[in-house]
């Protein structure tokens, strides 16, 4: 049953987790019960990837994280808020940040400060979360420990700043209208937009209808983040979908020749329906909250590498899902700025590469390493 005030979830939840990351080891147990149930379920970034029960939550999780870095800390750039399929949700992104003393993932400790990006969705019941989709930038990390064997990014790496107008912390309420002005601006962005390329003319997606000229586009390692619409496009756009052309199939059960009316019956479809087909994978949940909307899809994309030159990588053939979340901030009619994870581990791995044997290669030949 749906929350009906969201403000006083929103703010509870996002206390609650900054304090589990601030809790000592010993305390994380007692931390985790107050905001997780005990049979909680975990979807993670690989290769964290599946957790049942806040007991696997917790040992698994939250103190290998907690022993890497004791002085843990939480901030959030943006946190929303909303009702989906007429239940309870709390979206976040973000940083963790401490002083890497111990090895994480599988990772070396480097004994510096380390910033992991963060994706989080949670479903609630009665207040407390019942399922969580977690991402990492793991390639980030990576990064940051001189160990990510990809090629340099075309967009820039680094850390990825918040909202330029410093409210994605917003604790008051707002016209309803506007967070239905950000969702359909989101749902014609991507319905009209990403979802109508032609697999033979880039420009046929037509984004200068959604985006401001001088959009900021924040990116995951490997792809990195791009200023203006142009950059978006020369740097990530265009290329994701010259590699993986077949990214934008027409949701299963939707007429593409139906005009407005199919594109009004999807509308509906992806706001009013849990589980929906979304790009060709299987949409989570989405949120709209004043002028943000976020969006996860577990995974969100069915595709195939038929294209090359991404990620220095001949085209394979081979079909691959993405797990995947956004986050956009509407500015007036047009969108403004999109937070983007993506769990490039996992993606990866589908086309034969395994990140962290590739950095391990490279640490034991004690030079850098490229995918080839």
């Amino acid at each position: 049953m749906a929350s009906s005030d969201l403000l006083v979830l929103k703010r509870s939840v996002g206390e609650a987790l900054r304090n589990l990351a601030l809790a000592p080891v010993d305390a994380l147990r007692s931390a985790a019960t107050t905001i997780f149930s005990m049979d909680a379920t975990c979807a993670g970034s690989h290769p964290i990837n599946h957790l049942v029960g806040v007991e696997e939550i917790v040992e698994q999780l939250l103190i290998p994280m907690k022993i890497a870095m004791p002085d843990l800390e939480r901030r959030d750039d943006i946190l929303v808020a909303g009702h989906f399929a007429g239940e309870d949700w709390v979206s976040a992104t973000g940083y963790y940040y401490g002083t890497m003393v111990e090895d994480w993932l599988g990772l070396p400790a480097s004994n510096h400060w380390l910033q992991v990006r963060f994706g989080e969705f949670y479903r609630l019941v009665d207040g407390r979360v019942v399922d969580c989709y977690l991402l990492f930038d793991v390639l980030d990390v990576l990064r940051q420990l001189g160990l990510n064997p990809m090629p340099r990014a075309r967009g820039i790496e680094g850390l990825v700043p918040g909202p330029a107008t410093q409210d994605g912390l917003m604790f008051t309420r707002h016209d309803a209208q506007e967070s239905r002005k950000s969702a359909d601006l989101v749902d014609a962005m991507i319905i009209e937009g990403l979802l109508s390329y032609d697999r033979i003319d880039n420009a046929s997606i037509g984004m200068e209808r959604f985006w401001h000229p001088n959009m900021m586009w924040y990116g995951p390692a490997a792809i990195g983040s791009t200023r203006g619409l142009q950059g978006f496009l020369r740097h990530h756009q265009h290329p994701w979908q010259e590699a993986f052309p077949d990214y934008a199939q027409e949701p299963a059960g939707i007429d593409a020749t139906a005009g407005v009316t199919g594109l009004q019956a999807y509308h509906e479809h992806a706001w009013q329906r849990n589980q929906a087909h979304y790009k060709g994978g299987k949409e989570i949940v989405r949120l709209a909250d004043g002028n943000y909307v976020s969006w996860s899809g577990w995974p969100g994309i069915h595709a195939t590498h038929t294209g090359a030159d991404l990620f220095g990588m001949p085209a394979s053939g081979r079909p691959f899902t993405v797990r995947v979340m956004d986050f956009w901030r509407r500015d007036g009619d047009l969108l403004s700025e999109n937070w983007v994870l993506i769990d490039m581990p996992h993606l990866l791995q589908q086309l034969g590469v395994d990140v962290f044997e590739q950095s391990s290669r490279s640490r034991r030949l004690n030079r850098p390493s490229v995918v080839g």
